[in-house]
This record gives structure tokens, C-alpha cells and sequence, in this order.
């Protein structure tokens, strides 16, 4: 008989709320930041190696990337906070059909979008804003990531179970294994062979699969159940509510591939312009969306960090436990946000300049994107914990229209609009714009939930 998170006293219910998070959050982070510096580390070699028309290509492939992450994470963060609410209630034989359920599904669907990608290639990076210029690099570059895609959206599923299994440092440890080949790999393929772009989609698919061995291998170790077959008989209920749980994250996710096709064809056709032309524009807004990326990796980590301690302790109705948990996750959150406006606004050229040996006008319209788009960017960290929040206590609908608020409700009206008015300059308005409507709407969402969560309290005291 299998023994209940209750009867062996999780440490989700027990431990002090600070040290669970450090112990959760710090190794979500940097599995988190090791997924972002795929791109990163992919971004900074072809920028030396090619110049800054391979980064243009790169990204024109991007949000094809961020489509299959919205969709592993829908199902993954889905089946994490389904197995928290399940193993908070005691209810083990439900945690691990979630499970098996989210894998199967994400099997699946990995397999179809590679080959849909595959199939239509060419047309989907015309709609992500690849110029005659650029889309030879970007159909090479495309093509290698493409095949790789089961292997970088399993594994981003299942690291997503593993932390909520109690496990973030086997999670971390699988996502830094295949960075570090990537980016062993990323030099070799580019200066030793000479193999342009498509060297640092090879380097990046052969680290994805390091990634993937891992994570399948903790299949067969998991600590709150043991999986068998049973758990892979696809049960209708139960895939609905793990999709619907990962719902925010999906739309957090998918709106940036919404917001990239859309800002990457306003930067080239306004750019055109303007003094800095198609290319440039792209290209810098592009790393500038990268490094923002970086910190966006931070934030979530800290907040999926904490998903799992609110989730347990709301379904085990410890709600004092659950508000210094989103406390803390907030505090902690601004305080990061902030170290990276002022480095942002202060210091852009020394990250400008990691990315090739640029000059002038690139550098000229690469610094003012960063000062620029990202001016209200401490603002991020309350939303983000916020949205996570709302998805841990099985909240999604109020969460993905957080999510989607900054990224499609404010954010697709704004960068339609202003341009009009300023021209390529007015795209990167819009990054503080969509910031400040979403943190107010935040703000509303946390008082409501406050009161709520102080209402239910006292109710079951």
C-alpha cells in the first residue's frame, strides 16, 4: 500500500516557509536561467562568429521556441500544481495518474508541432518577421531546432513534476548538463569548423538531449509514488484539469510568440524608415527581448519555486503558511527586479556588447532599447508571483487573464498604436506601457485574493 504525503509528513507542511523556498526556488532558477541561455549563449557566438544577420535569423526562429516551451509548460507546471493539490490532500493514486496523463500528452504533442513546424517552415518565419536578408540563415538555423523540439519539450514537462516531486536540484542538475554541452559545443561547431548558424542549433539539440535522457531516467524514481503503467491510461478528467491548472503558463508564454511576430514586423517595416533600417531594429530588440528574458527566468523561478509550497499548504488548508510564502516570493522578487533596472538603465552597453563587435547605429538603437523597453521592468516581479500564485490555488482563469492582460490586452493595442505616432521608437514604448496597466491589474487581483484568503481562514479556524 502506498503511503500518503500525509502520513510521512511532507516537509511542504513542516519546514519554515524561507528555507523551502530557497531550497525550491534557487534550483527553479537556475534551471530556468539555464534554458534561457540556450538562446543567450546561441546568440553571443553567432554575434561574433557570423555578425549580426545570423542573430537577426535567430531571432526569426525564436518564438517557434517559445511555442513549444508555452506548451510543455501548460502541461507540465499543469501536472506540477496538480500533484501538489493532490499530495496536500493525501490523494497519491490521483497524483500519479496527473502525471503519467501529463507525459503522455506531451509526448504527443511535442511530436505533432515538430512536424507542423517542419512541414511549413518557410511561411512561419515570413510571419515571425524574417526578411530576404535574413531567411536563408534562419531556414538553416530553423530546420536543425525543429527536429529537436520532443527533445527540448519532454523534458521541460517533466522537470516541471520532478520540483514538485521534491526534487529541484536533480531538475536543475539535468537542465546545467545540457547548457554546458551546448555552450562547449556552441565555439567548436562555429570557429573550429566553420559551420555558421546552423552550428549553434546542432550544439543546442545535442544538449537538449543530455537534458532528456536525465529527466526520463528520474521517471523510475520518483519520491511520492511509484509510477507504472497505470498511470499512462489517458483519463479524459483528469488531462482537462492539469491543462486547464497550466493554462496561465501557457498563455504567459505563447502571448511572447504573439507579441515577437507582431514587434518583429513593425520593427522592419518602420525601421525601413527610419535611419537604422530593416535589420538593425530587429535584431537589437531582439537580444534586448533575450536579456529581458533572463531576468523574466528569475522571477518565474522564484514564483514556480513557491507554486508548489502555496499548492500543498492550500490543499491542506494551512493558509498562514500560504500568505508568507506569497509574502516573501514578492518581497524577494522586487528586490531583483530592481537590481536589474538599475543595471538596465546604467550599464546596457556592457551587455550590448557581449553580442559582437557592433557599431554605430546598431549599438546607438541596441542601448536605447534597452532604456526604453524595459523602464518599468520592477514592476514584472509583482505580476509574475501574482499570475503563479492565482495558478497554485487552482485559480487559472484569473491567472491567465493576468497573463494574458500585459501581453495581448495592453500590449497588442499599444504597439499598433504608438508607432503611428513615433515610429520605430514607439515599439519600444510599448514595453512600459503594457508594465504599468498589468502591475495596477495585479494589484487589484492580490487585494481581492488577500481578503479572500483571510475570509476562508478565519471560516475554517
Amino acid at each position: 500500500m502506498e503511503k500518503t504525503v500525509s502520513e510521512a509528513k511532507s516537509p511542504f507542511g513542516t519546514e519554515p516557509i524561507g528555507r523551502l523556498i530557497a531550497k525550491f526556488a534557487i534550483p527553479c532558477v537556475i534551471s530556468l536561467l539555464v534554458n534561457s541561455l540556450y538562446n543567450i549563449v546561441d546568440q553571443i557566438f553567432i554575434g561574433w562568429g557570423v555578425g549580426y544577420l545570423g542573430n537577426g535569423a535567430t531571432n526569426a526562429v525564436f518564438p517557434i521556441t517559445i511555442v513549444a516551451l508555452a506548451l510543455c509548460l501548460m502541461i507540465g507546471d499543469g501536472a506540477a500544481t496538480y500533484l501538489s493539490l493532490k499530495l496536500g490532500a493525501g490523494d497519491t493514486a490521483s497524483a500519479k495518474r496527473g502525471v503519467g496523463n501529463a507525459i503522455v500528452m506531451v509526448t504527443v504533442v511535442s511530436i505533432v508541432l515538430a512536424a507542423a513546424f517542419l512541414v511549413f517552415i518557410d511561411p512561419i518565419l515570413t510571419i515571425f518577421g524574417a526578411t530576404d536578408v535574413l531567411r536563408d540563415y534562419a531556414l538553416e538555423y530553423g530546420t536543425i531546432i525543429g527536429f529537436g523540439l520532443p527533445f527540448m519539450m519532454i523534458p521541460g514537462a517533466v522537470n516541471s513534476m520532478i520540483r514538485a516531486d521534491g526534487s529541484p536540484k536533480y531538475a536543475m542538475l539535468s537542465m546545467a548538463l545540457g547548457a554546458v554541452i551546448n555552450t562547449i559545443l556552441d565555439p567548436v561547431f562555429i570557429f573550429v569548423f566553420h559551420m555558421g548558424v546552423r552550428s549553434a542549433a546542432i550544439a543546442t539539440v545535442i544538449g537538449q538531449v543530455a537534458t532528456f535522457i536525465m529527466a526520463v531516467c528520474y521517471l523510475f524514481r520518483f519520491k511520492t509514488f511509484r509510477i507504472d503503467s497505470t498511470a499512462f491510461r489517458i483519463h479524459a478528467k483528469t488531462c482537462a484539469t492539469v491543462l486547464s491548472l497550466g493554462i496561465s503558463s501557457f498563455i504567459t508564454q505563447f502571448a511572447i510568440t504573439i507579441v515577437m511576430a507582431l514587434s518583429n514586423n513593425l520593427l522592419v517595416s518602420y525601421g525601413a524608415m527610419s535611419i537604422y533600417g530593416s535589420e538593425i531594429p530587429m535584431a537589437a530588440t531582439g537580444i534586448v527581448m533575450k536579456v529581458n528574458q533572463i531576468l523574466i527566468s528569475i522571477l518565474v523561478g522564484i514564483a514556480v519555486g513557491t507554486q508548489s509550497i502555496i499548492g500543498f499548504n492550500y490543499g491542506a488548508k494551512d493558509f498562514k503558511r500560504v500568505k508568507k510564502a506569497l509574502d516573501i516570493a514578492l518581497v524577494v522578487s522586487e528586490i531583483i527586479a530592481v537590481i536589474a533596472f538599475l543595471f538596465f538603465q546604467f550599464a546596457p552597453m556592457g551587455v550590448v556588447s557581449l553580442f559582437g563587435s557592433e557599431e554605430g547605429l546598431y549599438n546607438e538603437f541596441a542601448v536605447m532599447a534597452f532604456r526604453i523597453f524595459l523602464l518599468l521592468c520592477p514592476l514584472t516581479g509583482f505580476q509574475t508571483v501574482v499570475a503563479v500564485y492565482l495558478q497554485a490555488v487552482g485559480k487559472p482563469i484569473k491567472s491567465a487573464l493576468l497573463s494574458l492582460a500585459r501581453q495581448i490586452i495592453f500590449y497588442v493595442p499599444t504597439i499598433i498604436l504608438l508607432p503611428r505616432f513615433l515610429g520605430v521608437v514607439g515599439v519600444l514604448w510599448t514595453g512600459p506601457v503594457a508594465d504599468g496597466l498589468a502591475f495596477l491589474l495585479s494589484v487589484g487581483f492580490l487585494i481581492y485574493e488577500r481578503k479572500q484568503l483571510k475570509s476562508i481562514s478565519e471560516a475554517t479556524k
